[in-house]
This record gives C-alpha cells, sequence and structure tokens, in this order.
C-alpha cells in the first residue's frame, strides 16, 4: 500500500479496527489478571494455603504444632499498594509484633507478571518462586500477603482475613500489648457480620467495579458499593467504631479500602459516585484510623498510586500516575465525642489511645 493510499485509508475502518484489536487484547488481559462469570463480574479465587500458628493437627494448642508459636520465626510477605497486605501491617503495629515477625516488601512487575523481592530470599527473585518452593508444582495465585515459617520454608497462610486472626491471637506471649484484642469473643458475631458484608461489597465490591467486563456487571456492583457505604457511614453516625468504642479487625478491614478510596478506586476503578471525603462520618472515622499509633507509618499512598495505576495496564495503558489528589488524613476528626462515657478510661482501645 502506497503512502497516498495510507492516507486515504477512512478514519473510520481505523478506529474500527483499531478498537476490535485494543478490546480483544483487553479480554485476554483481563480473563487473566481478574477472571469473571459470564455475566462478566469479577470471580475472586479462593487462597490455597489456610492453616495456622499454634495449632496442632487435633485443633489444640500445644507444643506439637505444626507451626509452633515463636518469635523470630515467621515473616510477613506484603505489597505495600496491596490492601489484603495492608491488612497484616496494621495488626502486626497495633499489637506491637514488629520484633516478633520479620517483614519483606515485595512491588509488583508486569514484566515478572508477579510479585518481585528488592533483594532474594531463599534462593527467590519473585513470590512465584517462593510458592514453588514450598508447594513444587503449583499453579494457582501467588499473592499477598504471605505468612511464611522461616525454619520449614513453608507458607502457613495467605488468606488476609485469617492471618490477621492469627496475629490477634497466636503471640500475645511476646506482642508489646497482648490486652489489646482486636477479635474478642464477646463482639466476634458483630465483627463476622461486619466483615461479611463489608468484604462482598466494599473491600471486594471495589474490584467487582474495577474489573467487571460488562456495564450490567459493573452498574450492580457500583450500586451495591455505595448502597453499603451509605448504610455505613449513618451507623457511624452514633458509633465511634465499627462495633462500638473499640477498634476491632472489622475496622481494620474496612480501613485499608478507605484509605485507597479516594486516590486509586475513585477514578480507576470508576467508584466515582462519591468519594470517602463527601461522606460526613466515613470521612472523620478513616482519620480517626489513620491517627491511631503505629497506623500511619504501615500507609504510602505514593506506592499505592505507584502500584496501581503504573501496573494495571488493562485499565490504565499509559502508565500515567495522577499527581492528586491532596488529601491531609492528620487532620483533626472529632470521633471522641461518640465514645461513652463507660468506656473511656477503662477499655483497651483507650490504653491503645494513650500510646499517642
Amino acid at each position: 500500500m502506497s503512502q497516498a493510499q495510507r492516507k486515504a485509508l477512512p478514519a473510520k475502518l481505523i478506529i474500527q479496527a483499531g478498537r476490535w484489536v485494543w478490546t480483544t487484547l483487553w479480554q485476554i488481559m483481563m480473563s487473566q489478571m481478574a477472571p469473571s462469570a459470564r455475566s462478566g463480574e469479577y470471580l475472586r479465587p479462593e487462597s490455597q494455603f489456610r492453616h495456622s500458628v499454634g495449632e496442632a493437627i487435633n485443633g489444640e494448642v500445644g507444643s506439637d504444632a505444626v507451626y509452633p508459636v515463636a518469635a523470630g520465626r515467621y515473616r510477613l510477605l506484603v505489597g505495600l499498594g496491596c490492601p489484603w497486605a495492608h491488612r497484616t501491617l496494621i495488626v502486626r503495629a497495633l499489637k506491637g509484633l514488629e520484633e516478633v515477625i520479620s517483614v519483606s516488601v515485595v512491588s509488583p512487575s508486569p514484566e515478572a507478571g508477579g510479585w518481585v523481592f528488592e533483594q532474594p530470599e531463599v534462593g527467590c527473585k519473585t513470590v512465584k518462586d517462593l510458592y514453588e518452593l514450598a508447594q513444587p508444582g503449583y499453579t494457582g495465585r501467588c499473592t499477598v500477603p504471605v505468612l511464611w515459617d522461616t525454619q520449614q520454608q513453608a507458607i502457613v497462610n495467605n488468606e488476609s482475613a485469617e492471618i490477621i486472626i492469627i496475629l490477634n491471637n497466636a503471640f500475645n506471649t511476646f506482642a508489646r500489648y497482648p490486652e489489646y484484642d482486636l477479635y474478642p469473643i464477646e463482639l466476634r458475631q458483630e465483627i463476622d457480620d461486619w466483615n461479611e458484608k463489608t468484604y462482598h461489597s466494599v473491600n471486594n465490591g471495589v474490584y467487582r467495579c474495577g474489573f467487571a467486563q460488562t456495564q450490567t456487571a459493573y452498574e450492580s456492583a457500583c450500586r451495591e458499593l455505595f448502597t453499603t457505604l451509605d448504610e455505613i457511614d449513618q451507623a457511624l453516625a452514633t458509633r465511634r467504631y465499627l462495633c462500638g468504642d473499640a477498634v476491632t479487625l472489622a475496622d481494620v478491614r474496612l480501613f485499608t479500602t478507605l484509605f485507597r478510596f479516594d486516590v486509586v478506586y475513585y477514578s480507576l476503578f470508576k467508584c466515582n459516585r462519591r468519594r470517602i471525603q463527601d461522606y460526613p462520618q466515613l470521612s472523620g472515622y478513616l482519620r480517626d484510623l489513620y491517627q491511631l499509633p503505629g497506623v500511619a507509618a504501615t500507609c504510602n499512598l505514593e506506592a499505592v498510586k505507584r502500584d496501581y495505576y503504573g501496573n494495571l495496564f488493562p485499565l490504565n495503558p499509559g502508565g500515567l500516575i495522577p499527581i492528586g489528589p491532596e488529601i491531609d488524613l492528620n487532620q483533626p476528626h472529632d470521633r471522641e465525642r461518640l465514645t461513652s462515657t463507660e468506656a473511656l478510661g477503662i477499655d483497651a482501645n483507650t490504653r491503645l489511645q494513650n500510646r499517642l
């Protein structure tokens, strides 16, 4: 084809061809990155490693545990941009386990097709290599967080919802703040109810919006997301935290999504009906949790933007990372007014606040 003929090629055909090629490639990439149902709804695969620490084969706690409780034995593998991994860092900080459980930070790499170590660990350059070391022939998803047993070179658990319970319960012998219980028995049913609601509609809900492959699937997920955020905002009008006066695992699990919402999910994942800062209660609640001792040190908005905008190629082909928005989570939140008089000065949450 001559140069003159190329110039004469109808713009409509160029647009149609380009759109067909891009749509086809997008569908292929999305099917690998975010598996979906026939309806186009994103389906998150189940985590595969679901062991605990300190629990013997018969379910009792004892010295014969497959993964015994010990200081310095376990390591968390985390990505700073990942909300699921962020949960584990927060619980580690709130319980005072920094000297008990080490951390290795990994970064996403499109070229490597997954998470990579800054420096090779146990001969592994990538998290995929580590999974292969732990279970030769493993073909599942190689996700973070990972609770890694450095002695047995084994993956204890890769489900964040379970890892944070392990961190809360299993290491009190070594924790600086063993009295601070994020999953108290008397609140567990309420915590579990909130977790079920927020996981489907909010934590995973933002991904169901961003990874939806049909308009119907996207709109359904988006409506459910904001219906639940409206409900949470209303509940927080009369209580400081989801389950009352004390921070629980339900708050930790919700926080990591709220922290990323206005910066990433609002724009990149098309969750743009409202920002968290537009909610009268959720906005202050987010600042309240951020200002708890140790939490801010686990938060890195620049890493969040870099990991999402720079690595989710199907959602952001140009890889451009926005310079905004400007968010100051150190502003006053005025949430103390919702703490009951009976709770002041006596509960574990107040002792946590006194660490400020």
